[in-house]
C-alpha cells in the first residue's frame, strides 16, 4: 500500500531534508518513528531536497507499507512521536505509480525577507538593513522567467549536468516590514533560490542593476552573482502535482511569509 505524506517543518535545528549518516535530517526523524510505530524499516521519498536551515509548509513524501493502517492513527501515532518541529499534516492512499518526486510537475518556493529586526522571524528569515530599490529587483526578477540556464546561480561544486530550470512564476510581494520573495519553476538545482535572492538583493542595494544581473544569467558563471541569502529565510511552500490534479498545500500559517 503506498501512503501519499504532507509534511510541515521548521528545518532550523537539521542538516536538511535527506537522510545523511551522523546528522539529523527531516527524513530520518519520519523514518525512525515509523520504525517505531510499525516495528521495520520504512523508507519515504521526498518531492524536494531541502538544504540543512531550510523549512517547509507543503513537503511532499511517499512510502510504501505492506499493511493495512488506520491512517488518522498513524498520522496522531507520527505526530506523537516526533519532535514539535515536524508535522504530518496529511497522509492519504494512492496509487501505486505515485512517486512523490516524479509525479511533482512543479514546486513553488517563498524566500522571506524582514527590513527591521523580529524576534518572531529571526529563524524565518533574512534581516535586511539597507535601503532597497524594490522596483529594480522587480525589474531584474523578469528576466528569469522562462526556461534558462541556471548555472550562474548553481552551486559552484554540483554534480549536476542539467542547469536548465522553466520558471513559471517570480514576483515580490511587499509589505511594511517584510518583503516576499515567490519562486515557481519545473524543477530547482541546488542553491539557485538563495543565490537568486542575493543577487537580486545586491541589485536593490545598487551594487548591480537590471541589465548587471541579466549579464549574470546569460555568462552562466557561479563567480559572477551575489551571494547566497541565508538557508533560514527560505521555505518549501508548496507541491503541484500531476496525474492526481490537485495541488499540495498545507494549511497557511501566516507567521511563516507575511
Amino acid at each position: 500500500m503506498r501512503l501519499r505524506l504532507l509534511v510541515e517543518y521548521d528545518g532550523t535545528d537539521y542538516a536538511g531534508w535527506q537522510i545523511q549518516k551522523g546528522l539529523r535530517t527531516i527524513q530520518g526523524e519520519i523514518e525512525t518513528a515509523l520504525k517505531i510505530i510499525v516495528k521495520k524499516t520504512v523508507r519515504i521519498t521526498g518531492a524536494g531536497r531541502t538544504d540543512a536551515g531550510v523549512h517547509a509548509r507543503g513537503q511532499i513524501a511517499h512510502l510504501d507499507i505492506d499493511m493495512l493502517q488506520n491512517l488518522k492513527k498513524l498520522q496522531n501515532s507520527l505526530n506523537g512521536i516526533l519532535s514539535s518541529d515536524i508535522c504530518i499534516k496529511e497522509i492519504d492512499r494512492v496509487n501505486d505509480d505515485f512517486h512523490a518526486r516524479y509525479s511533482a510537475a512543479a514546486r513553488e518556493y517563498c524566500y522571506l525577507l524582514t527590513r527591521k529586526p523580529s524576534a518572531l522571524l529571526r529563524n524565518l528569515s533574512w534581516y535586511v538593513p539597507y535601503t532597497l530599490n524594490v522596483k529594480q529587483m522587480r525589474e531584474a526578477t523578469s528576466f528569469i522567467i522562462g526556461k534558462h540556464d541556471f548555472r550562474s546561480f548553481c552551486r559552484v561544486v554540483s554534480t549536476v549536468k542539467n542547469h536548465y530550470c522553466n520558471v513559471q512564476e517570480a514576483k515580490w510581494i511587499e509589505k511594511s516590514e517584510t518583503l516576499k520573495f515567490i519562486i515557481k519553476a519545473n524543477r530547482f538545482i541546488h542553491g539557485m533560490v538563495r543565490a537568486l535572492v542575493g543577487t537580486l538583493v545586491d541589485v536593490g542595494r545598487g551594487k548591480l542593476n537590471g541589465d548587471d544581473f541579466k549579464e549574470i544569467l546569460l555568462t552562466r558563471n557561479r563567480i559572477h552573482a551575489g551571494q547566497s541569502a541565508p538557508a533560514k529565510g527560505l521555505i518549501l511552500e508548496k507541491i503541484y502535482l500531476i496525474k492526481l490534479g490537485f495541488e499540495a498545500n498545507a494549511l497557511a500559517i501566516p507567521i511563516l511569509c507575511l
